[in-house]
């Protein structure tokens, strides 16, 4: 496979990843700020140390309310990982690999480009936080469909699988490193209803709040959120699943076969191939 082929499967997957979890993020976040009690001057600050990105924000807003951050995190055209830019990527990527991917998979993928070309804060404003990241979820997950069930399991989705787990594995280290050392600052709230509710919306960063329960049961607990996220190996979302399924991918890479597989033999002659009821006598 040619480099050029490799970087673009390898990317788009990479982005796709990145845009539906950020959408993902805005929308757990969100409903933790309406079950949860104010505590915090900035309540959308959070977001911005989970993806590392304060001090890009602080360059170019000055106060982390709702607005400014939904507007970084979702049509900023300056912000290299914003959800539109994001969607950009992934469709240039894709748009160099047209002969390299089903119709399908770069019809549903255009047609989220020429959407996202229409946002702005207004029509955020009326489908609502909820309404938006709610349909735009459902997005990623009709793409991923798509990917799942048109491509060939061949070397470019072996790329594509390596893009997509670094991108997720990167993601969930990162929420669980945040949640420690900066949603919770005061020691005393720790086990307190803050604490878990945060807990669970962190689980459902992941999509791992119904996973968690049918293993532990509907009591959250700390180490065993962390288990679950980074140790389970059946999880999909987990540090440990997507390592393994990454060191699978690029064994896979390394060890693939340019040569096209031999000839299938034939079939042997009909007469041979003929089925007799049990217990028939031979013609």
């Amino acid at each position: 496979m040619l480099r050029r082929i490799a970087n673009h499967l390898f990317w788009s997957a990479r982005y796709l990843e990145r845009a539906e979890w950020r959408a993902r993020l805005v929308d757990v976040h969100y409903h933790l700020l309406i079950e949860s009690p104010p505590h915090a001057t900035e309540p959308w600050a959070p977001l911005l140390a989970i993806t590392g990105e304060s001090e890009a924000f602080a360059r170019c807003y000055r106060e982390a309310d709702e607005r400014s951050v939904l507007d970084f995190f979702t049509f900023d055209a300056d912000n290299p990982s914003s959800i539109r830019r994001c969607i950009d990527a992934a469709r240039d990527n894709a748009r160099a690999l047209r002969h390299r991917i089903s119709s399908e998979l770069w019809l549903e993928l255009n047609t989220l480009y020429l959407d996202a070309q229409s946002w702005s804060p207004a029509v955020l404003g009326e489908a609502g936080v909820f309404g938006f990241f709610a349909e735009l979820r459902d997005r990623f997950y009709r793409v991923a469909g798509i990917v799942g069930g048109t491509l060939p399991r061949d070397l470019g989705y072996e790329f594509m699988t390596v893009g997509k787990l670094l991108e997720r594995n990167e993601n969930v280290t990162r929420l669980l490193d945040v949640k420690y050392h900066y949603l919770l600052p005061r020691a005393e709230d720790v086990g307190g209803p803050i604490d878990l509710l945060q807990w669970a919306a962190v689980l459902r960063s992941a999509s791992a709040l119904e996973a968690y329960r049918r293993v532990y049961g509907n009591a959250i607990a700390v180490d065993r959120v962390v288990e679950l996220l980074l140790f389970d190996p059946t999880f999909p979302r987990s540090a440990r699943f997507c390592v393994d399924r990454l060191v699978g991918a690029l064994r896979r890479i390394g060890t693939h076969d340019p040569t096209p597989p031999s000839a299938v033999p034939p079939l042997p002659p009909r007469s041979s191939r003929r089925c007799s009821a049990p217990g028939a006598r031979p013609r």
